[in-house]
């Protein structure tokens, strides 16, 4: 995971903040109860295997306790797509969350530039989150972000490079608590991760799962 890591250092959606090792962050109390059940399942779903999913440092200022993770889309040596996915909390609720829990994400892939220029890609790209979620029976409020598309041209001695282009979704979405205050973390993890392997190209996982749209022509994996 370290190539991804170094990829992901600038943060999405407020990820930026100042950051501290451990995964979790908060006041300097204990965390409250709902808080300590939606982190323990995150470290307990099961995904499938072609995602690696580690623990991060996690912002300290976007919510009093927080728990972050880091992902790749591996095909052997190499990542296809990775991401990255916080847990925010607050107790005492957030007026513009209108809940207790926050989940907010990036998302990134290579692509081919041509691709990269369809004018649908951004609406595409969007659904396939919102899609991800609703595909797993999941409630959620609140939803925004944005999704961007980016290109590097290289000249002079860099000229031999082939142009790049990469795809890049923020967001974050409240989602609906359960019994004792408690949101279902671990389906969200496993929607999240729908999505990046949507991104990076992958099959759905069983043929009961949502029609996909995949983007052709997709840029060759990245090695780790």
């Amino acid at each position: 995971m370290a190539a991804a890591q170094g990829r992901l250092s600038d943060g999405a959606g407020g990820m930026d903040e100042p950051k501290e090792a451990g995964g979790t962050t908060g006041p300097g109390g204990t965390p409250p109860l709902p808080f300590r059940a939606a982190v323990d399942a995150l470290r307990g779903a099961r995904l499938r295997p072609q995602i690696e999913v580690d623990p991060t440092p996690a912002p300290k200022r976007l919510a009093p306790f927080a728990y972050a993770l880091e992902a790749a889309v591996v095909d052997g040596e190499e990542d296809l797509a990775d991401g990255r996915l916080v847990l925010l909390h607050d107790p005492a609720g957030h007026d513009a969350w209108h809940g207790t829990f926050r989940l907010v994400t990036l998302v990134r892939a290579e692509l081919e530039p041509e691709m990269a220029a369809d004018p649908l890609l951004p609406d595409v790209c969007w659904s396939w989150l919102t899609g991800a979620l609703t595909a797993r029976g999941l409630a959620f409020g609140e939803p925004s972000g944005t999704v961007t598309r980016a290109s590097s041209h290289y000249f002079g001695g860099l000229s031999e490079r082939p142009a790049a282009s990469q795809i890049e979704i923020r967001a974050s979405w409240t989602p609906r608590e359960g019994p004792g205050g408690v949101p279902d973390t671990a389906t969200h993890l496993v929607a999240w991760c729908d999505l990046l392997a949507q991104v990076a190209g992958l099959p759905p996982t069983a043929p009961g799962d949502a029609p996909v749209v995949t983007l052709p022509q997709r840029r060759g994996p990245q090695s780790r």
